[in-house]
């Protein structure tokens, strides 16, 4: 017998779904830092490079749950498909992130599912807003997150060359994102909106750095 599901049970089964990708899988493509070597890293420096790595990762779990939760309340077929290939894309990031979070002797922020779901339901509200808005909220939070890849790049110690061609490629591929969402019609977001993502994301930063 077929089942009506509703939109609770269709909610609970996306947010199920989402909550899967914090179990590890394998990459669609080759971890960039593949042939490079490992650094010698003093102890404060290994501290620091997996603090950096475990928002990278966190940041990837909260990118995927936006687009998931747009996804899901988003109207235009071709806007919801856009949005599922980015987030299918980035899982990469994912699993790269993690792979070298394991090589730095640590692991994932204890905070997955709180940045998953709290994620998800901003995602879902952008997208109440129009597709048009909920492009313009992925144009704005590649544009944010490349900044942040920036940042880390800076702060790398200057023979880690395994968690710098990872943070690259990221940075290659959200600058690549923020443009097709902008060729696909995104409205520019209010700088509050901006400002307010901002204030989040550095929460999400800071717990993920310690946790």
């Amino acid at each position: 017998m077929s089942r009506d599901y509703t939109p609770a049970d269709r909610l609970l089964s996306r947010l199920g779904q989402g909550l899967a990708l914090l179990a590890p899988k394998p990459a669609h493509r080759a971890n960039p830092a593949d042939r490079l070597p490992e650094a010698e890293l003093a102890e404060p420096e290994r501290r620091h490079t997996a603090g950096l790595m475990r928002i990278n990762h966190a940041g990837e779990i909260a990118a995927q749950a936006l687009y998931h939760g747009q996804a899901f309340v988003a109207r235009d077929g071709k806007v919801r498909d856009h949005l599922l290939a980015a987030a299918h894309e980035e899982q990469d990031h994912l699993q790269w992130c993690e792979e070298r979070l394991r090589e730095l002797g640590s692991g994932p922020s204890r905070l997955q599912p709180l940045w998953y779901a709290g994620s998800f339901a901003i995602g879902a509200a952008a997208g109440l807003a129009g597709d048009r808005w909920s492009l313009g909220f992925v144009e704005e939070t590649e544009k944010q997150v490349s900044e942040h890849l920036d940042e880390h790049l800076r702060e790398l110690p200057d023979g880690d060359q395994r968690s710098r061609a990872i943070l690259k490629t990221m940075r290659e591929d959200e600058a690549r994102h923020a443009s097709e969402a902008q060729e696909a019609g995104a409205r520019p977001l209010p700088y509050p909106v901006r400002e307010l993502m901002r204030r989040v994301a550095g929460v999400m930063k800071k717990g993920a750095y310690k946790f």
